[in-house]
Formats: structure tokens, sequence, C-alpha cells
């Protein structure tokens, strides 16, 4: 199979390669990435370019270059993670996050209902509901209330690929994933970003209470759900995909510093930011029951994994790092 994965160099979609090679290794995979800050070509080392595996630099929301690409190689299938996706970048920049999650889900939409694309899976995220009280779980049938610019940039996302479904007949299917963590995230994210500053003893800065609650699905289970959803998901259909690890942000500093063993002094509290919902929780009775999935992960033992990578992967860390502070 011929698949098309967008934003492939960032942390979801370059572990999701990396699972995708190793479950079909018979698979040709193209990568598709306009490598802004968080596209990091060192997340796929160790894939050299050939036969199963090709590296293109564009932007999705590029209508000509799309459309030339989609025609070239003729694929079967679309994964799209291409995705501006922080929160509070989306406060700062919100025309960054309409251009590329909605204008790019467009092109992406329109070139694969062009060339005859078998199946598109549009990666979205449980944001795009909004915010729980503190209970109760998100379903496929709660209603899309997004409350950040990031949130609704994927919201009218998905609605895009759910109209290219209904109107235009495009098998597409939608995941929307609690908060991933794992190897390869991004550190302006909330694990690695702990992790990265309390190794220098650096303050770890908590918005506002901390007590605000997250559902955390480690990474490789949420790749595992993806790929089902691509080979058996049912068109115009939406699956949610939950870890069942609901922790507050306070209780998962704390976790991660026992683990480096590092004091709970180093947590700063700060000002809460703007629209900041209060509580996450997924149900994904759906996807466990129709495509038999269920996360291999426990929060306790991904956690410890996790940081375990992120200490034998320092120097993969302190690139990303030393990018960052470079001036602009």
């Amino acid at each position: 199979m011929m698949i098309l994965v967008t934003g492939g160099a960032g942390f979801i979609g370059s572990n999701y390669i990396r699972y995708l090679l190793a479950k079909h290794p018979d698979y040709r995979v193209v990568n598709l990435d306009a490598l802004t800050y968080a596209g990091n070509p060192d997340n796929l080392s160790g894939l050299a370019a050939g036969k199963h595996y090709e590296f293109v630099h564009g932007d999705i929301a590029d209508r000509p270059f799309v459309m030339e690409l989609f025609q070239r190689y003729c694929f079967q299938a679309v994964v799209n993670f291409a995705a501006e996706s922080h929160v509070d970048r989306s406060i700062r920049e919100p025309d960054i996050f309409v251009k590329t999650n909605i204008v790019g889900t467009h092109v992406l939409l329109d070139a694969a209902l062009k060339t005859g694309v078998a199946k598109f899976v549009q990666v979205s995220t449980d944001e795009v509901y909004g915010s729980l009280g503190p209970t109760g779980y998100f379903t496929e049938e709660t209603p899309l209330s997004p409350n950040s610019p990031y949130s609704a940039s994927k919201a009218g996302a998905d609605m895009l690929v759910r109209a290219y479904c209904e109107t235009f007949g495009l098998n597409a299917s939608i995941t929307r994933c609690s908060n991933n963590y794992g190897p390869y995230q991004f550190p302006e994210k909330l694990i690695p970003l702990i992790i990265s500053r309390a190794l220098k003893n650096e303050s770890v800065p908590v918005y506002g209470d901390g007590l605000n609650v997250r559902d955390w699905l480690h990474v490789e289970d949420h790749c595992r759900a993806v790929d089902l959803v691509l080979h058996e998901g049912k068109a115009g259909e939406a699956y949610n995909i939950g870890g069942n690890n609901e922790r507050n942000n306070l209780e998962l500093v704390r976790t991660v510093l026992r683990e480096l063993n590092k004091p709970e002094s180093l947590i700063t509290h700060v000002a809460d930011r703007p629209g900041h919902d209060r509580r996450y929780a997924i149900d994904s009775a759906k996807i466990r029951r129709e495509l038999n999935w269920t996360p291999l992960h426990s929060f306790d033992t991904g956690i410890a994994a996790t940081v375990k990578w992120y200490l034998g992967n320092q120097p993969w860390l302190a690139r990303i790092l030393a990018r960052e502070e470079k001036p602009i």
C-alpha cells in the first residue's frame, strides 16, 4: 500500500511512521512535513530513504504542490497528522492555526478526492469537545464545543472531513485522542517540559492551581488505534481514543519529578492561561467494541518508560532546546 503520512516529522506522526513500517513492512510511506518548529528530522533517525520510506518537504496548505504530489505518487491512503497543535501558540497567532489546520486539511481532502484515494484518516483531538465537569466522559456523540483557537481549528477540520464524506463520498474517518506522551515529544509540551527543566534544576511552571485534569495516552497505543482505523474504520465515523489515565496537572508533575528524583520545590504556579479547559476524559468504548482496540500501557509503566527514554536521549533533547533558544 502507498500511504501519505502528513506531519510525520512531529511527535505522534514520527511514532506512527515507525509503527507503520514495523507492522506493515511491505508498505511504502511518504512523509510530508513542513519542518516548522515542532517538525524534527531527528525523530526519524535510522529510517533511510529507499523502497519503503521517503521524506518530502512541503506545506499541506500549498495547493499546487500538494496536487502535484498526489498525482505523482497515486496514494491509496492518507493519514493526516499535520497540524499546529499548541494552545498557547494558538492564542498568540491564531491565523497560523487556521491556515494549517483548516485550509491545509481542505487542500488534502480535495487532492484525495480528485486522485481517488481509497482511505483518509483525520487525526484530531478531544479538545474539540470543550471542557467537562468533574464527572462524565466525551463520547463520539458529544457536541463539538471548542474553547481555544487551536481546538476551534481542529473542529473546523473535522467538519470538513465529515462534509467530504457525506457530500462527495470520500471514505474518511476521524480519530480524537486524549493527551499523548512518549518518545520524541517537542519540549514545549508538559511532560518533556518538566523533564528538560528539572534536569537543569529550573522551576517547573504549573498553570493556575494545577488541578486541570487530562486523560493520558501513550503514543504507541494511539498509533495502534490509528492504524486500526486506517484499515478497519468505517466511512464517516469518528473514534475516540483514550488511555483511561486521568491525572490533574499537579499530580502529573509530581509523578515525573519523583521519577527524576527531583524535589517538588521546583514547582512554580503561574497565572492560568485564557480559556483553560478544566477537564478532559475520553470514553473509548466504541473503538474497543468495534475495532477490538485496547491500550497496552498503564500510566505508571508508561510514564516510567518515557522518563527513561528522555534520560537516555538527552543529546536529542539538547539539540531541540538549542534550536529553540537561537535568536530569530
